[in-house]
This record gives structure tokens, sequence and C-alpha cells, in this order.
């Protein structure tokens, strides 16, 4: 069939305010170690709430790294991981030479099994990352209390959660770190970055230092130009004005970001009840505030083994998708070639990787491009099956 429409999975929402700000940095001397940063650190910790120390990055992986590498992660170290994940997650604990144990998914949410996590804990698990999944609010006092239990840190990967909050909590204040990413098609933009943030105002110290070659003055703070000091090994995981200055702007808009995903999330959700042999990925919890990144169906039944054809179909009809993820972190070739693979330990996580189908619920969507997906889904799923 030839399109009607062309409808992205996912657009950066960029105007023209963002565009000046951009300009005005580049207008100037400054393209690093400046003020952009130092206020999109200061406005994105009032964003989350009361106790929010936060360090701006270059990436969310970088966030993520940091976060093991200042808590002293090693050889012989390990870490509990969900299986269902981007890989940056399991990839942060691998680089520390430390080794990941995955724990499968629940089926409602994606969201890592709590129940399944503390048969696994051993005298060298030293942390647990844990994942919003899509968004949803993991059970963080769960968690939390597991992890208290057995003396463990909790490294909070949110990098769709920008907005997700539990019992008005926002994500990435439970446990000990949070990690936040500034990808394009992310909640915001920088065009590339991300956030570091913790509850402890001195491992927010300790990470600005790491993150930048562990010197000890930044470049304003150095009273001779180019005079410092070493202090520790670090990193060179800076966010630059330009990107910073990028951000500053797209916070703004964050609250209207946020209605629009939650409304196109429930209208969608509400639309496709009754398509048969589907189910979608959410939460349900009382107090749980879900940032809504996607709208992730899974194809259950004989449905699920058609889901390459589903989406070839929906792609034809100009329906950007994704998959979340494209495998369980464990089934692919580097992990499993290295730590063997047994498909009973993560059913839950093959189920959702193998036979699901994202969903966009982006700002960018109009009325009518929400009409026309829910149209031509429920025309796919019913030419998908024999």
């Amino acid at each position: 069939m030839t399109a009607q429409r062309t409808i992205p999975f996912g657009r950066p929402w960029i105007g023209d305010e963002e565009r000046r700000a951009v300009e005005e940095v580049l207008r100037g001397d400054v393209l690093a170690h400046g003020p952009q940063g130092k206020a999109f650190e200061a406005e994105f910790a009032a964003v989350l709430g009361e106790g929010a120390h936060v360090v701006s990055v270059s990436s969310g992986m970088a966030a993520l790294h940091l976060s093991y590498y200042q808590m002293g992660l090693g050889p012989g170290d390990e870490v509990l991981v969900p299986a269902l994940t981007h890989t940056a997650t399991v990839h942060a604990v691998e680089i520390m030479g430390a080794r990941p144990v995955f724990v499968d998914c629940e089926p409602r949410s994606g969201n890592v099994d709590v129940s399944k996590m503390e048969s696994l804990i051993t005298p060298r698990t030293k942390a647990i990352g844990i994942v919003h999944f899509l968004g949803v609010p993991c059970p963080m006092e769960e968690i939390v209390s597991l992890a208290e239990r057995h003396g463990l840190h909790v490294v909070e990967d949110c990098a769709l959660a920008l907005g997700t909050r539990l019992k008005g909590k926002h994500a990435g204040l439970f446990g000990d770190s949070g990690c936040f990413s500034f990808y394009p098609v992310k909640h915001i933009t920088t065009g590339e970055g991300g956030m570091f943030v913790t509850r402890h105002k001195s491992v927010a110290g300790k990470v600005s230092k790491a993150r930048a070659f562990g010197v000890d003055r930044s470049f304003s703070e150095r009273t001779i130009p180019g005079m410092y000091d070493v202090l520790s090994l670090g990193l060179n995981y800076r966010m630059s004005d330009i990107n910073a200055a990028l951000g500053r702007v797209q916070l703004t808009r964050l609250p209207e970001i946020l209605r629009r995903r939650r409304a196109n999330f429930a209208f969608l959700k509400d639309a496709l009840k009754g398509s048969g042999n589907i189910s979608v990925l959410d939460g349900g919890a009382t107090g749980e505030e879900s940032s809504c990144y996607c709208l992730s169906v899974v194809l259950e039944g004989p449905l699920g083994a058609h889901r390459a054809k589903a989406v070839f179909k929906l792609n034809e009809a100009g329906i950007g998708t994704s998959v979340y993820y494209p495998q369980p972190v464990p089934r692919m070739t580097y992990y499993r070639e290295k730590y063997g693979y047994r498909p009973e330990d993560y059913r839950q996580a093959a189920r959702i990787s193998d036979q699901s189908i994202a969903l966009p619920v982006g700002p960018h969507l109009t009325a009518d491009d929400l009409d026309y997906i829910v149209t031509h889904f429920k025309r796919v799923i019913k030419e998908v099956l024999p």
C-alpha cells in the first residue's frame, strides 16, 4: 500500500527558542566549562525535587559508568541487572570488570521481577542496577529494602524516566544514583548528553571531579589560567555549554511534553482494547506516574509469531515503530558467549523482546495521527494472522 502519511516513532521537539539559545552560546567565547552547564544542573535539580544533587555529563552511559566508577566497583564484584534493557545498563557494569547477573522481568510492565532478586545475591554482589522500563516506575521501596538488608548500592537507570514518579518522589532519588539520558528522541534532548543524580552531596562532588579528569579546579575556578592539580583518576565526560543551553530550553517544555505523552498513551491504550491477542505494557500500582515514553504492545498467542510481518505492514503505512528491546541482553552475542544463556531463566524478557511492537506517543503526534495509528494497527492485526 501507499502510505497516506509519515509518522515518525520519535522526533525532537525543537523550536526557535532552542535555536536562539544555541546561537547565543556560539556568539560568545565560552563553549565549555561555562555558565550554561551550571544553570542547567540547577534547573534540572529543581524539576526533580528536594534532595537532588546533579552533575551534567556527556551521555546517559557516562552517568551509568560514573555511578559504578565512584563506588569502586571492580573485578570479582557482581551487580544484579535486568535482562530486559538497553545494553548501556549492562555495559557500565562490564566495563568496570565486574560481572552482571541478569534478572528476568515481570510480564505486566516489563520491569525487573523483584521476587527473583534475593536468590541471586551472593557475597560478591555489590549493587543492584534497575531500569524504570519505558518510564514505568519500579517498586523502589521493595528494591531499596532488599538492598539495605544486604548492604548493597542501588543504581537507577532513568534514561526513559524523566517525569516518572512513585508516590510523588521522582525516579532517580530512591537509590544511590540516578542516570538520565538526553538522546534526541528522549523526553528532552541536548543533542547528546546525560545527567548523574544523587541524594548525596559528597557523591555529587566526587563525580563532578571524576567527569573532568579528576582535576581539583574547573576552568572558572583557576586563579592562574592553566594551573591545576589532579587529585584522582578521572574521565572526560563533560557536557558542553552548547548542549546545556539546548537542554535548558527543552526543560521548560517538559510539563507540556509529559501532558501530551500521557494523553496520547491513554488514548492509544483505550482505543486498542478489544483488538484481541494483544496486551499493553503498563504500570498500575497506587501512586505510579509513568513518563510514558512509548506504548509497547505485546502480540500474544498465535499472533506472537508474526511480529516482523506486523512491523513491516505498519511501516509500509507510514507508522514509525521500534522494539524495546531487540533481545534480552544475556542473549546478545557478547554476553551469551561470555556467560552462557539459559532460555528458561529469561522467559518474560524473551517474550517481550520477541513479540512486542513499540508505538509512538510523543508530542509530535496530532489527533489525526493517533486515529490513523489505531485504524491501521487494528487492520494489520487482522491481516497478519493466517
